[in-house]
């Protein structure tokens, strides 16, 4: 009798317990919808551009995977080929997903793509599109902007009634195609290259989530790389090699919806470049990576639970300009400091003072006992992901940047130092009154481990 007993109770516990055989730990649903605008909108990306996108070489995408675990806690990764989206959109979309499915803003990531041949976003790097621009082509900017916006809310929810019993597994691959910008010049790579000689830091960390359903066909795969997404600079809407890579990945695994973000690459180019060739071939090359990660190597089950945080904290600028100096920049012969200065006196002229700090956007998910993801805004180079993974858990570990809003390049305290492009130079395009504080690498940093930290304590004390 005692025997009977416990053998129930045994078979009790496997049809109850969350994770069994029976019952998978997660459900996760994943949808697509193109973005590619079909009227004349001027791209985004290069200020060299003189007029607005004359063909389609690749469609936009705007993709997303939702994931929910055995305690319903749910979350939202949603991936978009574009440069960058400013804190003002990026809100207004949670709202809206607020509204339409309930989801709180903890539970909902934007990864831009970075490509340059996507469109100008409303609201991003003002001077050095939006305010160069007639008001014929601000107005495309903005109807195509609010198409949009109304296109992410509905493949959110496309993607929640997609929801299904999955199972998640993760790993790690490996591409060599990014080089540091910073310390290696263009023309010489291919010889350096040769030689064993590239210099300066880089990450070429694959990472990898896959969804399968019950049937183990794969129905969603996530994957990033940290390289900027610039082999192009035609007159043409693509991808770029990220969009080249999900086409390869979603064509060889067939119902599968595969997703890019862009890692911590603001100083990773793709060298060589500047042809369609090379965006194919790079784009094959990650998808090869991602492939050899999906079907070669034991990939790891993802369990537990999925944990959430979201904080903007206030990172610090440098000194700011007085009324005076910007008065002076008004005048400059750089047009971009010109538009800038005319932003800048324009919000001071309202009443409202330039401020000392940016809101910056900081999440945390903890995808199962194992993966976590890192979401930080802007264009952020490759010190913080190589350094959070060496304070973390390593290739466990995975860094996005150009997430929730781009509002400016977020350098380390090494390269704000070095100063260049990356250090301080871009400010300007993107609207900012100054550069950052010395200490904003130790601002974010320590933000991210106060929230790695308090999903630690959460697992251990729900």
């Amino acid at each position: 009798m005692n025997r009977r007993i416990f053998l129930a109770a045994a078979w009790l516990v496997v049809l109850c317990c969350p994770g069994s055989a029976n019952e998978p730990l997660w459900k996760s649903g994943a949808a697509k919808v193109c973005i590619t605008p079909d009227q004349p909108v001027w791209m985004a990306g290069y200020a060299s551009r003189t007029a607005p996108a004359d063909g389609k070489l690749t469609d936009l995408w705007a993709k997303a995977l939702v994931l929910e675990d055995h305690d319903g806690s749910r979350g939202v990764i949603i991936t978009v080929d574009l440069v960058g989206i400013d804190r003002k959109l990026s809100s207004a979309i949670c709202v809206s997903l607020n509204e339409r499915y309930g989801l709180t803003r903890d539970q909902v990531v934007i990864c831009c793509s970075h490509t340059h041949s996507g469109p100008v976003v409303m609201g991003g790097l003002a001077p050095l599109h939006y305010l160069q621009l007639n008001q014929q082509h601000q107005t495309s900017i903005a109807e195509w902007t609010d198409t949009f916006h109304e296109d992410v809310v509905d493949v959110v929810g496309q993607a929640i009634g997609n929801l299904q019993p999955s199972h998640l597994t993760w790993g790690s691959g490996t591409a060599t195609f990014a080089t540091n910008r910073r310390e290696n010049a263009e023309g010489d790579v291919p010889n350096l290259r040769s030689q064993q000689k590239l210099k300066g830091p880089q990450d070429h960390d694959v990472p990898v989530l896959a969804v399968r359903n019950l049937d183990k066909k794969l129905t969603a795969v996530l994957f990033g790389y940290a390289c900027h997404a610039t082999t192009l600079s035609l007159y043409q809407w693509s991808g770029d090699y990220p969009g080249f890579a999900q086409i390869e990945l979603e064509e060889a695994h067939s119902d599968c919806v595969a997703m890019f973000f862009a890692g911590c690459g603001a100083d990773q180019n793709p060298l060589p470049r500047r042809t369609t060739e090379l965006a194919r071939h790079y784009g094959r090359r990650l998808a090869s990576a991602v492939d050899a990660v999906l079907m070669t190597t034991k990939m790891q089950d993802v369990t537990g639970s999925l944990n959430k945080t979201y904080t903007e904290i206030d990172l610090p600028l440098g000194e700011l300009p007085d009324r005076d100096e910007i008065v002076r920049n008004s005048r400059s012969t750089n047009r971009y400091e010109v538009s800038r200065a005319k932003m800048l006196l324009e919000q001071i002229d309202r009443g409202v003072p330039l401020s000392p700090t940016y809101p910056y956007p900081v999440g945390v998910w903890s995808i199962g006992d194992d993966v976590q993801f890192v979401a930080l805004g802007g264009e952020v180079v490759v010190d913080y992901a190589n350094r959070l993974k060496s304070e973390l858990s390593g290739k466990q570990t995975w860094v996005a940047g150009y997430a929730n809003d781009v509002m400016a390049y977020i350098p380390s305290r090494r390269v704000l130092g070095e100063g260049g492009y990356e250090g301080g130079g871009a400010m300007v395009y993107y609207g900012l009154p100054a550069a950052w504080a010395p200490d904003v690498e130790r601002v974010i940093v320590d933000e991210v481990h106060r929230q790695v930290g308090s999903i630690s304590k959460t697992k251990i004390d729900p």
